[in-house]
Formats: C-alpha cells, sequence, structure tokens
C-alpha cells in the first residue's frame, strides 16, 4: 500500500504557484492573482500520494491527458500522445476568462515566464533542465523524440541497468579465455589484460590479423597489427583500396559493447604469439583467422560453462558499480504511466541475482525490483528475439523451473518468446515503444530495423569523451587555426604557380600583370611560401597525432575518425539510436515528459553559404 504524503503549508503555496505558472507556460491566458484564503480554502484537498499510479489523475481536474485516440503530430511529426492539457473549466472556476490572452508579444512573453518558471525551480532547490544537458551525464539525441508519446520502455541489463567494473569483469572473462587457450595448447605465458589496448567501436579485420578505426565511410584511418600500431603510410598501403563492410562477416567483427574488450585484447595478443611463430604446429596450420576463432572457442566457453558468471553471482561488489539514482528514474517513468519492460539474454538466476544486489536496496517503500517492470523476459536470444519468434515459457518457481505459455500478463516472469509477442500483450506497436540498450547491433539495429520501435544507446564511456572533448578544445581549436593558415598560403601559392605554369608552357598568365612578372621576383614569392607551408606542416602533424590522447593514447576520441570526421562507431549511433548516453539514470534528470529535439545537421555548403551571406551583404542575383 503506498504511503499518503500531505504537503506543508510553505509546499502548498510553492505548488499552487507552480502550478499556475505551468499553466501560462502552456496557454496564453491572463495571469490571475490569488489571495491567501484563496489557497487556505483549497489546503486540506491537497494530498498527494507517493507511489506508482497512473498518470491521468496528475493535477487533479485542472489538467488532462491527450489519449491515444485524440493524438495528432506537431510541427516536428511527433506524436501529441501523453500531453498536458489545461481544463478550461478549471480555469472557469478561479473567474478567468478562458478566451483572454496575455497582453505583448509572444516571444517575450515567453521569455519572461521561462525566467520566473526558473527562479521558481532555483527556490525549490530543483537543478535547471539546461544543467544536465550540458554535461558528461546529458543525453544527445540524433532523431526527435517525445517520451510523454511513448507508452513503454524496454530495457536491456548487462551493461545498460547493470554496470561492471570493466577492469574487473572484462579482467577475469580474459583470464578465463586464456586458461581455456592454454589447456588447448596455445602459449600465453607472460600476457596480461591491457583494457586501453582498444576501444569500442573499432574493427577487427580476422584476415589480417588487425585492428582497425574507420571514419563514417568506412576509410580506415589507423590500424594495429597484434599490439603494434601501424604507421600512417602502412595503414594507406593496406588498406588505400579496402572499405570497411560490417556485412562482410567473414573478415570483419565490430566491437559493438565493453563485452568486446577481453576477447579483442586476447586475440590481438595472440596475433603476435603467432606472427613470432611459437604457437605449437600440433595446433594445426593457422591462418589470423582460424586464430580468431581459436580465442573465441576459448571465451564461450567461459560464459557457457558458467565459470565466470558463478564467481560474479557469488562476490557481485567486486564486479558491479552500483547507481543509487537508477532505480529512481525507473520509477519516475512508471510512475508518469510508462509501461517498463526488462529484456535480457541472460538467465533468470544470474539476471534476479543481480537485480537484487543493485536494485533493491535503492528502491522505496520495501519494493523489489520486480515491481518496478510490467514484464521480465530473461534468456531472449536476441536479436533473434526482435526478427523471429520462439517459444515462449513462464518462470513460475523460485528455482527457475518454467512451463509453456501463450500469453504474457502484467508482472509476469517469461522465458525466450519474441517482441512481437510483447507488442501484442502490450497492445502497442512500433513508435510507442522505446527500447534501451548498450549493444549496437543486437539492441538497438535491431529493434529498430524489424519493428521500427524508438531506441536508446547506453555507452559509459561518453562521460569520458566528453570531458576529455572539453580539455582538448584549446590543442583542437590551435589546430584548426594553423590548419585555416595553411589553407590561405596554399590558394596563394597555387596561384602563383598557375601562372607560372602558363608561362612556361609559352601561354599568358592570368593577367597581363603576371604574364609581365619577372621571374625571379615570381619565383622568390612562390619559394617563401612553400617554405611557410612547409613550417606549417610540421606544427600541424604532430599535434594532430596527438588529438584524442586525453581520451586513448593509441586510438584517439571514441566518435571521431580524424580531426574532421565522424567515426564509424558514431555513424551507427546516428543511424539506429533515437538518443544515447552514458547510463540510464540520467532520465532523472530530464522527466518522464522530456521532448528531444535533435540539433541542425551542417552540410558542406552552409559554411559558405553563411560566409558569402556576411561579405558580399547580400544574396547575388
Amino acid at each position: 500500500m503506498p504511503n499518503l504524503t500531505i504537503l506543508s503549508w510553505p509546499n502548498l503555496q510553492s505548488l499552487a504557484m507552480a502550478t499556475i505558472n505551468l499553466q501560462f507556460l502552456q496557454n496564453p491566458f491572463p495571469r490571475p492573482t490569488f489571495s491567501s484564503k484563496n489557497l487556505v480554502m483549497r489546503a486540506p484537498k491537497m494530498v498527494f500520494k507517493c507511489g506508482c499510479s497512473s498518470s491521468s489523475s496528475v493535477g487533479g481536474d485542472a489538467f488532462s491527458l491527450t489519449s491515444s485516440s485524440k493524438c495528432d503530430v506537431d510541427y516536428l511529426g511527433e506524436s501529441t500522445k501523453g500531453d498536458l492539457n489545461i481544463n478550461l473549466k478549471h480555469l472557469e472556476n478561479f473567474g478567468l476568462d478562458g478566451q483572454a490572452t496575455l497582453e505583448g508579444p509572444i516571444e517575450q512573453v515567453a521569455r519572461l515566464e521561462a525566467e520566473e518558471a526558473g527562479s521558481l525551480l532555483t527556490d525549490l532547490g530543483i537543478p535547471s533542465p539546461s544543467a544536465a544537458r550540458l554535461s558528461p551525464r546529458g543525453i544527445f539525441c540524433t532523431r526527435t523524440l517525445n517520451l510523454r508519446s511513448i507508452s513503454a520502455i524496454g530495457y536491456d541489463m548487462d551493461y545498460t541497468l547493470i554496470h561492471y567494473n570493466v577492469m574487473a569483469w572484462e579482467g577475469r572473462a580474459y583470464d578465463y579465455c586464456m586458461e581455456n587457450l592454454k589447456s588447448m595448447g596455445f602459449p600465453v605465458e607472460g600476457l596480461a589484460f591491457d583494457p586501453d589496448l582498444v576501444i569500442r567501436g573499432l574493427v577487427i579485420d580476422k584476415e589480417k590479423g588487425n585492428l582497425v578505426k574507420a571514419d563514417r565511410f568506412g576509410y580506415v584511418k589507423r590500424a594495429m597489427h597484434g599490439t603494434k600500431m601501424l604507421s600512417t603510410r602502412a595503414v594507406s598501403e593496406m588498406y588505400g583500396r579496402e572499405l570497411v563492410d560490417l556485412r562482410k562477416e567473414s573478415q570483419w567483427e565490430f566491437l559493438n559493447t565493453l563485452f568486446s574488450v577481453s576477447e579483442a585484447v586476447a586475440y590481438m595478443q595472440m596475433v603476435d604469439r603467432l606472427d613470432d611463430g611459437v604457437i605449437p604446429a600440433d595446433l594445426g596450420p593457422l591462418d589470423y583467422k582460424g586464430l580468431y576463432k581459436a580465442v573465441g572457442k576459448a571465451l564461450f566457453r567461459a560464459h557457457v560453462e558458467g565459470q565466470l558468471k558463478s564467481e560474479i553471482m557469488s562476490k557481485p561488489e567486486l564486479f558491479v558499480e552500483p547507481d543509487p539514482e537508477l532505480p529512481l528514474a525507473l520509477l519516475d517513468q512508471k510512475e508518469a504511466g510508462k509501461k517498463l519492460l526488462l529484456i535480457t539474454n541472460s538467465d533468470y538466476h544470474y539476471t534476479d541475482k543481480m537485480m537484487q544486489h543493485s536494485f533493491n536496496r535503492f528502491l522505496p517503500n520495501d519494493m523489489g525490483w520486480r515491481d518496478l517492470f510490467d514484464m521480465v523476459i530473461v534468456s531472449a536470444r536476441k536479436p533473434e528475439f526482435f526478427q523471429m519468434s520462439h517459444p515462449l515459457y513462464e518462470v513460475v518457481t523460485g528455482e527457475g523451473l518454467m512451463r509453456p505459455c501463450f500469453k504474457t500478463r502484467t508482472g509476469g516472469l517469461y522465458s525466450g518468446g519474441s517482441a512481437q509477442m510483447v507488442e501484442n500483450s502490450l497492445n502497442i506497436h512500433g513508435d510507442e515503444i522505446l527500447y534501451v540498450g548498450d549493444h549496437i547491433y543486437t539492441d538497438v539495429s535491431q529493434s529498430k530495423v524489424h519493428l521500427r520501435w524508438r531506441t536508446a544507446l547506453i555507452c559509459r564511456e561518453l562521460e569520458e569523451e566528453y570531458k576529455a572533448l572539453i580539455h582538448s578544445r584549446g590543442p583542437r581549436a590551435t589546430v584548426v587555426e594553423l590548419i585555416n593558415q595553411k589553407e590561405v598560403v596554399g590558394d596563394l601559392f597555387n596561384q602563383l604557380r598557375l601562372a607560372l605554369q602558363r608561362r612556361t608552357k609559352g601561354r599568358p598568365a592570368q593577367t597581363l600583370a603576371a604574364t609581365n612578372m619577372d621571374d625571379r621576383e615570381l619565383t622568390e614569392s612562390m619559394q617563401k611560401l612553400l617554405i611557410v607551408m612547409q613550417r606549417l606542416d610540421e606544427k600541424i602533424a604532430p599535434l594532430l597525432e596527438a588529438d584524442g590522447e586525453l581520451f586513448n593514447k593509441r586510438w584517439g576520441f571514441l566518435s571521431r575518425a580524424g580531426l574532421w570526421d565522424k567515426s564509424h562507431l558514431m555513424r551507427q549511433i546516428e543511424k539506429y539510436a533515437d538518443i544515447y548516453t552514458s547510463r540510464v539514470s540520467n532520465f532523472l534528470n530530464y522527466t518522464p515528459f522530456m521532448y528531444f529535439r535533435s540539433q541542425e545537421q551542417t552540410l558542406a555548403h552552409d559554411t559558405y553559404s553563411h560566409y558569402s551571406s556576411e561579405h558580399n551583404g547580400s544574396s547575388t542575383n
């Protein structure tokens, strides 16, 4: 039974004023004045529940929710389902004229009302919404998403709701992998886990024994053979005519998630051993692709045989990094009327142990983690879960015993099944469902491609990347300034070079003056400019080489490939994830009613058109 909390008089005053301000932020009616007498008369009726309740009761008779049957789309094409509307009859009870409007231009009115509402939040001790956006804990939007219109939110568990200490979890996975490789006859002595060797978003070239970083077009920008970084020239010679194509699964393996770290580290170290010729011949003639299969088999055994998960379940405090804010973020969503789903590939026993450890102690009123979710599906077998139908079983005992079933119920715990079954059970489909996970392919792209669910990607490394990008602003600005200087000098040099070329070929240069210019003067001018460009190159090159080192010395930034372009990982995120963030608890700073709006996407010619309008003063005919 949820607790009832009666608000104190100061809180009642604040709440009443907040309600008034919210009304006039959403609709242009004149500001009323309230006497303390009116407030006192209404105060005894204002009782609020602290627990999971229907969102339709929010604000009593002051507001109403836009239902699925009455929703429309706004000017950005997003559904208005779940939007809050003012009840005009409620306004009339205060003697307000529903047809009146606030005086003055709406832009000024909006600015003043926003300032007043911001002051109210400050008085209430509530952080400004903009503070969360401009921080490492921000939620970043690639495709506009109205969270109010979302009816259900599904969550992956591992590295989404549960974050592991990478050094501990992946370190132990690496240890088990190496033990299995040793039992198979591979030389592993002297090797140790090095999590800085790889980052998410890199691609393994199984044919060449390389690890590469590609830009959004698939061009390889950096590469490592074994554990040794390749020179820019070597990368160009090796991949100058080849693009990374993730559809060619026989060659390329994309590091989608932090679970890939241990496998990639083990593989690249074993490539060195293969190159050194120390792998016994009785293991058969091994190429790089065969070696990758052997490493994958060794790591798979560690997972399947249960060694790793048994150790984690026995001492979860050594591997799990709890987030006290995370259960509260989900509680806000549930109380806002969202149906919450847990859809994980982990089995029931592991899921229950991890969720109990990470959730139960942070939930109010003796709630357990199961109380948060309208449906829990373990052993989901993603990505097939989103693509096809598997038999559905209900988990009916604490020991994990199951029985076949054909229909789900609210609060149920199931194994297997399919996303289609979930949609049919909840009677909601497509873009009414938001799915949140850490795996680009298994979680995000497949739910998007096959079901058109809205998607959110969890990438914990974003917090460190954000900080590194902030700290690198100075050096990057210096590089950009130097490159711009070289561009100016280079353009001037090229014009003089063209004049020299035309004169050498016996043709007139661009102008009569250039045609008649003294050869010595022309040559000296070109020599000076060439020396300047060479000296600029000498300064630019090491700065470019160091760009991104604050995040990772070998691979640079997660989201960038070179100074100007996005990485292949960032392209995947933009293509498949509507929003992305570092952790689920970041939703706590945005409320379940947030309208995420994507930023303007600049085009190559945007800069030039802006520059032209500034310098010409008007458009040309």
